[in-house]
């Protein structure tokens, strides 16, 4: 997988703004079959910052039903909080 694989999306959220201004986390949104060593590389490499701790869960969709007797499924995802160096940032504007 390459970089842009690896690293989809960074996930803006209340409790994301938060974790970025305490302990300079970030949460990223990855590819289900990359691992940590995956996610650290991709997220130096983007944002030329450093990482220091990765941790991973993956999130199961939701089921869904809106005005019809057929359920759907919200697809599931990984999530990925990264913890950077004091001194690093990632801009995202």
């Amino acid at each position: 997988m390459n970089t842009f694989e690896v690293i989809k999306t960074v996930r803006l959220t209340e409790k994301g703004t938060i974790q970025k201004d305490k302990f300079n986390q970030y949460t990223v949104i990855a590819d289900r079959r990359a691992n940590k060593v995956q996610i650290r590389q991709a997220v130096q490499e983007l944002f030329k910052v450093t990482v220091l701790d990765v941790r991973t869960l993956n999130v199961r969709g939701k089921l869904r039903r809106q005005r019809t007797t057929q359920a759907g499924k919200a697809p599931d995802w990984k999530k990925a909080i990264v913890t950077l160096k004091k001194d690093d940032k990632i801009v995202l504007t």
